[in-house]
């Protein structure tokens, strides 16, 4: 073979190429070719627990599909995320030594009424308010968020359900807030 021939072929291997590669659409390509990187889900990721040699080699072998005993239950992992002292503690209801000791090295328990006191003082540390302050902001500001009608809210579900639609489809009902104004609260 000459090197022309060799540069048709390569020619015609790269004109056979073009439709191939243009089948593909840019997302698709740059995945297959390896050059865009796509974050895993967190919310799929799991963890699972180390591997650990046995301390005796005569065990039956697992059974399949059987959970593993090392394993949670997400509901418990569910329970340690929300309240970290179910991590702590023991199966027994007991404390362990050790948290015995972080205990004792807290030093003595806080009084009962501590929540209290500490409110009281820090309404010490807030600055009053002067009159023309309270002239200017007399409105407390309406909480944050906004309150779903409930029973409205209910309806259109049941009304999405009837007609097949999606629970996203319409417009969430909302509770209107009432205007104030200054004499509003008097009449």
């Amino acid at each position: 073979m000459g090197s022309s021939s060799i540069r048709r072929l390569v020619g015609l291997l790269c004109v056979l190429a073009v439709p191939c590669l243009a089948g593909c659409s840019g997302r698709e390509l740059t995945n297959t070719l390896g050059l865009t990187r796509d974050a895993p889900n967190e919310f799929t990721v799991t963890t699972r627990a180390p591997l650990a040699m046995p301390s005796q080699f005569s065990l039956p072998p697992p059974d399949p599909g059987a959970p593993r005993p090392q394993e949670q239950s997400e509901r418990r992992k569910a329970e340690e995320a929300l309240v970290p002292a179910t991590a702590l503690a023991t199966g027994t209801g007991e404390t362990s030594p050790g948290q015995q000791a972080i205990v004792q090295a807290a030093g003595p328990p806080a009084p009962p009424d501590i929540r209290s006191e500490v409110n009281a003082e820090s309404a010490l540390d807030k600055p009053r308010q002067t009159f023309t302050e309270k002239l200017m902001f007399w409105q407390k500001p309406p909480p944050p968020g906004t309150v779903v009608d409930p029973t409205k809210e209910a309806q259109r579900l049941r009304e999405n359900a009837a007609l097949g639609h999606s629970v996203e489809t319409g417009d969430t009902p909302i509770v209107q807030p009432k205007r104030r104004t200054l004499l509003g609260d008097i009449f």
